[in-house]
């Protein structure tokens, strides 16, 4: 079965391999994320099928996902960032996650262990319009129940650059 992104999704961890170049094409392409295939070469001084041919396979490979640029939430009147841990109906997470795709304002959703069954990351305009989210969450087939976290601030916001220092690559 395959996932939105193209991948297999059997819930089987898989490994890749990555090199060196690999790396270094990941690191650019964080540092740089509107970079073309041309620049990504002359960057790397590599030749630009070179650079084409490994973004193809590490996009294949679902090494670079889906996530596309970087928004800033709150121009578009989202001031409101929440985590919302849910307990899901044994049997029924696919149609829970089903559900939660249909409410826009789910930004992502983890499979969790320990207090609860799934970590959902949600945005709204203010926290009156949260509680309609959370309600809009809650509605979704197998729901049981929910805790609420409120985001306040970001300090550290998502990033994966200080990960090429300490990930060795395959030589």
């Amino acid at each position: 079965m395959l996932n939105e992104q193209g991948r297999l999704d059997d819930g089987v961890s898989r490994t890749v391999t990555l090199d060196t170049l690999d790396l270094r094409i990941l690191r650019e392409l964080v540092r740089r994320p509107r970079a073309g295939t041309t620049e990504l070469a002359s960057l790397l001084g590599v030749a630009r099928n070179t650079a084409h041919a490994r973004v193809q396979r590490l996009e294949r490979d679902g090494v670079i996902g889906a996530r596309g640029r970087e928004i800033d939430m709150t121009a578009l009147g989202l001031e409101v960032t929440a985590f919302v841990t849910l307990e899901v109906a044994q049997g029924r997470l696919n149609e829970a996650v089903a559900g939660l795709k249909t409410v826009p304002y789910v930004l992502e959703a983890h499979g969790i262990a320990g207090s609860g069954d799934l970590l959902v990351r949600v945005v709204a305009r203010s926290n009156r319009h949260l509680q309609q989210v959370i309600a809009s969450v809650l509605a979704c087939p197998g729901m049981l129940r929910s805790t609420t976290t409120v985001a306040l601030t970001e300090p550290v916001g998502y990033r994966v650059d200080p990960l090429f220092e300490v990930v060795p690559a395959e030589t």
